[in-house]
């Protein structure tokens, strides 16, 4: 599963000050066509107080998207230990681990990137990506940040714009998410 390149899309969530945007562009691919353009990424879950984000097969982030869900639930919304419990039934059971997807997950406190090696990785500098656009919009978005003054939601704006200016996979139709 990490030797997997998701081609498709791209995630970037970007934590500044008291802000959390989380971006995903549009684009679906089937190998080298393109099937969709405005496809929905992004999005809040647990009464809109966390966002998470995916690249992969469209029903296994669905299905990971519910299991997140299940834990908050469980966890009354802590979304540090969900991910981890996420993380580790996600390695460790049969049908999960066949899985081809990673999420991005974020609340107001925490930022997370999931995998089904059982990662469960927060970000040091505030800013993490995946898919394919993943190194264009993450460096993008780290030198806006340091230097510039613009808004967590503008740098993540035009990070998403760069990596879709430059990756195939990724377009501009982008949805963007903010916890605030």
């Amino acid at each position: 599963m990490s030797n997997h390149t998701f081609h498709g899309t791209t995630i970037l969530a970007l934590r500044s000050r008291a802000t959390v945007v989380m971006a995903g562009d549009g684009q679906v691919t089937l190998g080298n066509i393109v099937t969709k353009h405005k496809a929905r990424k992004v999005r809040k879950i647990f009464h809109d107080k966390i966002i998470i984000g995916f690249a992969g097969a469209t029903a296994d982030a669905l299905t990971l998207s519910e299991k997140l869900e299940e834990k908050l639930e469980r966890y009354n919304g802590n979304l540090t230990r969900s991910c981890v419990e996420l993380a580790r039934e996600w390695r460790t059971d049969k049908y999960l681990r066949r899985l081809e997807a990673m999420m991005l997950a974020a609340d107001l406190d925490n930022t997370y990137l999931l995998s089904g090696n059982g990662d469960v990785i927060e970000p040091d500098q505030g800013v993490i990506s995946i898919g394919s656009g993943s190194p264009a919009a993450q460096s993008a978005a780290i030198a806006l940040m340091e230097n510039t003054d613009l808004s967590p939601r503008r740098i993540v704006e035009k990070a998403m714009k760069i990596a879709g200016d430059l990756c195939i996979y990724t377009n501009h139709e982008v949805t963007i998410e903010e916890l605030n």
